[in-house]
């Protein structure tokens, strides 16, 4: 059993999720138990420098560094104030805050590599608290050929499948991302296959069962919402709570399906995104698609919903080997109780068997729905800790499983 804190903040930027937990890693298991949570705010100051990095402006080579740092002293901060009345962790799993996500691109033959900028670096955070950091968790991944995204599916599968039901956990942060579990019936330890970083705990049976479950990244989750939340109420909101101001209006179809002509919607995976595609140019344009057809700022935001709805279940409808039995939702999207719904009656005309695809919350399984990311990067660096690979092949397109994370700092015991 291992104590660990896993902390990120994701493109929402509204601040840093930080979880305190003791985790015991099995080959086929994951089993934790979630000692303290919760979320530290940026300062304004901050969120803002952040929000315009990541929205493209410029910024200085010392101004960056800068910013790295002020942004790992806050992950340092909340990773000490989380342990208070507990004895300390043994590792952190930091993601950080993402700024700049490009996927690899394949041209007349030529590969590149993608690329993943993620502030608030280990070392500052080790130095600070004292406890061994792992962060930088995309680059690994991104270097074997993968998107680096999305990484919590591994996580996902062993904490979430179920042995006959298929499932897929839909996370709705400011970008939606899926994991998709068929039933993993009983698994077993038979062999370790050498892989790109040497041997690792993988079976057979655990690799026939992976290469099936898939995953990506589906499209706006709140972004959009809160940037119109934002601009729509003159700043009095930051969000649309439990989606009671999309409720109150009509959602513009023609529209919505006009949106899901994006490329990024068409696009196989494995694929990623983020606010680079679903930022502030998209909304700007989007506003004015709805203003030329005479919406109202309500009918706007049920719009929005209704576009991360519909590109949820065009996903799925569209790449998933079959639907699933149950959808779990995580991140902050699981709260709006209007897009939960819309989500539902747009995922059952999809399923061909009829049979009602249940939409609910991790919660209900025992996992928290607002706090499942920052458990997953606490699993990925007790991972890293014992060499077990973080990443899903299968998931991110990368050539074979690699041990995820930078590891910052050296255990208490050490000289």
């Amino acid at each position: 059993m291992t104590r660990a804190i896993g902390a990120i903040s994701g493109t929402s930027m509204d601040g840093i999720d930080v979880v305190l937990a003791d985790i015991c890693t099995e080959p086929t298991q994951v089993r934790l138990t979630l000692l303290a949570a919760q979320t530290w705010e940026y300062p304004a100051s901050l969120r803002s420098q952040l929000w315009q990095v990541a929205q493209g402006e410029p910024i200085s080579l010392p101004d960056l560094a800068a910013l790295d740092d002020r942004v790992a002293e806050i992950f340092a901060q909340a990773a000490t104030e989380i342990q208070t009345g507990f004895a300390p962790a043994a590792i952190i799993g930091s993601h950080g805050q993402t700024v700049y996500h490009q996927p690899p691109k394949s041209e007349n033959g030529d590969s590149r590599l993608g690329y993943s900028i993620q502030l608030g670096r280990g070392a500052t955070i080790a130095q600070k608290t004292g406890i061994p950091t792992a962060s930088n968790f995309r680059a690994a991944d991104i270097h074997a050929g993968g998107h680096g995204a999305p990484l919590v599916p591994r996580v996902d599968a062993y904490l979430l499948a179920d042995e006959r039901q298929s499932r897929c956990i839909q996370n709705i942060g400011g970008i939606g991302n899926v994991t998709y579990l068929p039933p993993r019936g009983t698994l077993s330890v038979r062999r370790h296959p050498k892989t790109l970083e040497g041997e690792f705990p993988v079976s057979a049976a655990q690799q026939d069962w992976e290469r099936q479950i898939v995953g990506w990244d589906t499209g706006p989750g709140n972004s959009l919402l809160d940037m119109a939340a934002a601009e729509l109420s003159g700043g009095e909101q930051t969000f649309d709570r439990n989606g009671e101001w999309a409720a109150a209006g009509t959602p513009c179809q023609d529209l919505v399906d006009r949106w899901l002509q994006h490329p990024f919607f068409q696009q196989p995976p494995p694929k990623s995104t983020g606010r680079e595609l679903f930022g502030r140019s998209f909304w700007q344009t989007g506003l004015a698609d709805a203003r030329d057809r005479g919406l109202s700022d309500a009918d706007i935001l049920a719009t929005l919903t209704e576009l991360t709805a519909a590109s949820i279940a065009h996903s799925y409808e569209t790449f998933l080997p079959q639907m699933p039995d149950l959808v779990l939702l995580c991140g902050g999207g699981s709260h709006n109780g209007y897009l939960q719904q819309r989500l539902y009656e747009r995922l059952q005309p999809a399923n061909p068997t009829g049979t009602p695809i249940e939409v609910r919350r991790t919660d209900e399984l025992g996992v928290s729905a607002d706090f499942k990311e920052a458990i997953a990067f606490a699993v990925l660096a007790c991972w890293h800790q014992q060499g077990i690979p973080g990443n899903l092949p299968s998931v991110t397109g990368a050539r074979d499983y690699v041990l995820l994370g930078d590891l910052h700092g050296f255990p208490k015991s050490m000289p």
